[in-house]
């Protein structure tokens, strides 16, 4: 089981549902929502450095080529960063470097499932009050993603709306963060008043995309970074 049992109670669930109803963008910081030892396999997976893609977004367009981005403003561009790549995560794909283990590349590829399956699903949908669900999602997996940041690297500010998705999922993977690290998830918020959450591990973040003040963006990495790259998996979610 990956979700910690304590986070899943009936007085738990009527807690978040209350906490959603007071926050503005409506949403949720969950620490330890997930079981330590298995997102410490998951975390060794992903610092492996050849399994990485660059990912590129305009504000005009979505995963654009290399000539596109050179031809892009500054001002247009407002992601880049790194995806761990599909093919490394099937079983019979997995290019292995030395160090790496077999059973690590798995879980990590098992917790991608787990955040798509029924169990993940019925948790948001009990916190949210709506019925989450892939069956009109064409292409589920493109929607749950590992990601990485560097101090190059950014997430300008942006909104995740988007017809029928009702949820936004961000969980990090970061040991030993410290608040001098930058790299901070920051809400719009209202009335003047940001939202600022530092992604420390397994902390998860859950949003509305669609309520006010959940435009977001990242603080870039600062020189106190504990280490190269922040990490994180971001996911989606739509109602029918």
């Amino acid at each position: 089981m990956w979700l910690n049992r304590e986070h899943t109670t009936d007085a738990a669930i009527e807690d978040y549902k209350s906490a959603l109803n007071h926050s503005h963008p409506r949403h949720l910081v969950i620490d330890n929502l997930f079981d330590a030892n298995k997102l410490e396999s998951v975390a060794r997976a992903l610092h492996h450095t050849s399994h990485w893609k660059t990912q590129q977004h305009t504000y005009s367009e979505l995963y654009v080529d290399k000539q596109q981005w050179q031809q892009a403003s500054p001002e247009e561009r407002f992601v880049q960063r790194d995806s761990w790549r599909p093919e490394f995560l099937q079983p019979q794909g997995l290019n292995l470097e030395r160090g790496d283990t077999r059973n690590d590349h798995v879980n990590a590829r098992e917790f991608l499932n787990f955040l798509r399956g029924d169990d993940f699903m019925a948790f948001l949908s009990r916190v949210f009050k709506v019925s989450i669900t892939d069956i009109n999602v064409e292409d589920p997996d493109i929607n749950t993603a590992y990601f990485r940041l560097s101090r190059e690297d950014f997430v300008e500010q942006h909104a995740d709306d988007s017809p029928g998705r009702k949820v936004c999922m961000l969980l990090y993977l970061n040991r030993d963060w410290n608040c001098d690290a930058g790299g901070q998830l920051v809400f719009k918020g209202i009335d003047d008043n940001p939202i600022s959450i530092a992604p420390l591990y397994n902390r998860c973040v859950l949003f509305d995309p669609s309520s006010e003040g959940s435009e977001h963006w990242v603080e870039a990495l600062s020189a106190k970074a504990p280490q190269a790259y922040r990490y994180n998996i971001t996911s989606w979610y739509w109602s029918e």
